[in-house]
């Protein structure tokens, strides 16, 4: 079963015509959307590089993820409302770009390590290094990713 009937809907739904035939709309959403992403990359970043041991030493790591906890959920959400309506605009490229679909992948499997194993592990008083570094390391992997294909689509 192909999904190339249903991209083809997204692309002519209301919102979808109205992104991508407005003047402004698309470059004011994709701000957004990027700064959403530079503050998720921020509660990432402090979190995974403590979990790593390179700052902020003096912050226990399950207290400093839960400071950031609710900042990171806001920006992945905001994340989510702004990229629908850009997919929405140009479903029919997406459809076609490899890079889409690896940035869904990624982003599906980012977000579940993140609310799952790297919840649990930054949470754990105390936890063992070892697991915190690896659990850092592929967390920072799988963010890095969803940014990198993410990029990627404009250039494919």
């Amino acid at each position: 079963m192909s999904l190339f009937p249903l991209f083809q809907w997204f692309e002519a739904t209301a919102v979808g015509t109205a992104v991508r035939e407005s003047l402004w709309l698309f470059p004011v959403i994709e701000c957004v959307h990027l700064l959403a992403l530079a503050l998720l990359g921020g509660t990432v970043l402090v979190v995974d590089l403590r979990m790593l041991g390179l700052g902020l030493r003096a912050q226990p790591v399950a207290e400093l993820a839960a400071k950031v906890h609710l900042w990171m959920a806001g920006s992945l959400a905001a994340m989510i409302l702004t990229g629908v309506p850009l997919m929405l605009s140009e479903a029919v490229k997406c459809y076609y770009s490899p890079p889409f679909w690896y940035k869904m992948g990624f982003l599906v499997a980012a977000s579940l390590f993140a609310v799952s194993i790297r919840r649990r592990v930054a949470a754990a008083e105390p936890a063992s290094p070892v697991l915190q570094k690896l659990t850092a390391v592929v967390s920072l992997g799988l963010w890095f990713a969803v940014g990198f294909s993410g990029r990627w689509i404009a250039f494919y």
